[in-house]
């Protein structure tokens, strides 16, 4: 079963590079073969993307992977989501770095006192 933020992932890279083949992209989203062939398959049956044989290639197995009205749509939403989780991220992050900071500044403090 693919996640949103896999999804998300292979739609970007594929948008990005639609001639990309399944080893290079395995590869730059640091997955098996085997998966992202799986997962190519699911956004193909889902009809996200299509994927075209090169008809000029010398690989007549190369595909060219483009994303359907419906993927574009997807990757949106996606991209949406995938933003508003890093930015809740980021922000529990920068409360976490400014306790620790405040703790560090405490421990200063306490030290200094005691000296």
């Amino acid at each position: 079963m693919l996640n949103d933020d896999a999804r998300y992932r292979i739609l970007k890279r594929l948008q990005e590079n639609p001639d990309i083949n399944q080893r290079q992209l395995a590869e730059e989203l640091g997955v098996s073969l085997g998966k992202i062939n799986f997962c190519l398959r699911a956004l193909i049956d889902k009809g996200l993307i299509k994927a075209k044989n090169f008809s000029k290639s010398d690989n007549k197995r190369g595909y060219l992977y483009i994303l359907t009205p419906e993927g574009l749509e997807t990757k949106a939403f996606l991209t949406r989501r995938f933003l508003q989780r890093k930015l809740a991220e980021y922000d529990v992050l920068k409360a976490e770095i400014e306790e620790i900071k405040k703790e560090i500044e405490l421990g200063q403090l306490a030290d200094n006192v005691q000296n």
